[in-house]
């Protein structure tokens, strides 16, 4: 699959070109497949971003009135239009705290 962070718009884009997610706030999109839906693999999201998202951090889709979804490398996501992901530290080493 091939993937593109530009996106035609306006007259002359043509009518079914893909769509648009974002990755940790950053617009990407991905063309459509033949069939008319994507189905990406959290492996090939964190493949499409600048840098690639690497093995230690987690991937998470954000779900709007809900909690937020992680996704694994091998876990299906069928992708909409204006999906939003973020990416975290995949384990987080808390401060000493206060020293007196």
């Amino acid at each position: 699959m091939t993937v593109s962070n530009d996106r035609k718009e306006g007259p002359g884009a043509p009518a079914d070109e893909g769509t648009t997610i974002l990755i940790d706030r950053k617009e990407y999109h991905v063309p459509w497949r033949a069939h008319g839906k994507i189905v990406l693999t959290g492996l090939q999201i964190r493949s499409l971003a600048e840098p690639p998202i690497d093995e230690r951090r987690d991937l998470f889709e954000i779900v709007l009135g809900g909690s937020d979804r992680r996704i694994d490398d091998d876990t299906e996501v069928e992708i909409r239009d204006g999906m939003r992901f973020f990416s975290a530290p995949r384990q987080i080493n808390p401060g000493r705290g206060r020293q007196e």
